[in-house]
């Protein structure tokens, strides 16, 4: 059986070691601070909020957006080297159970890459080889969320399956 990191691995086409050469450089340090991570998570809600598909403007209509901004720079800030603003207000980022609620699909990672590239492609404040690192990071994790979230309903529907086999007490 595969792991979650093989799956992520095999769906983003990323390396493992690729998705995390993030964790070769403090990228947080050589950004020069803050600033740049929140510029990317501006520049990436704006899109999200404006996604001309209402499906995917859909999984969000239940966040606010400026918060929506602040726990993704936070976990950015934290998970490149920065200090760790996201566990501080918000307990360990796990990843898998905090995205749960929302339907983490291929197409939804999709499109959450397509505006994450091009907030990216314009944040002006990340330099090019920072931009790639962080794109492998972001790909992987995508499908890792896909794998995760794909394990979560395989496991649930064994649990139905044998809660409806069980003959009643």
């Amino acid at each position: 059986m595969q792991s979650l990191q093989e799956k992520a691995s095999e769906w983003s086409g990323v390396a493992t070691s690729d998705a995390f050469a993030i964790d070769e450089t403090n990228l947080f340090q050589s950004l020069g601070g803050n600033q740049p991570f929140i510029d990317l998570s501006t520049n990436f809600y704006t899109r999200v909020y404006d996604d001309e598909e209402e499906w995917f403007r859909s999984i969000f209509a239940n966040s606010k957006k400026e918060e929506a901004i602040q726990n993704q720079y936070e976990f950015f800030i934290q998970r490149m080297g920065g200090p760790p603003l996201f566990s501080q207000r918000r307990g360990h980022p796990a990843l898998i159970a905090r995205h749960r609620p929302f339907p983490v699909t291929r197409e939804a990672a999709e499109r959450w890459l397509h505006h994450m590239q091009l907030a990216l492609d314009t944040t002006s404040t990340i330099d090019p080889d920072s931009k790639i690192k962080m794109m492998n990071f972001f790909k992987h994790t995508a499908y890792f969320l896909v794998a995760g979230n794909e394990m979560t309903r395989q496991a649930q529907a064994v649990v139905c399956k044998h809660a409806a086999s069980k003959p009643p007490s």
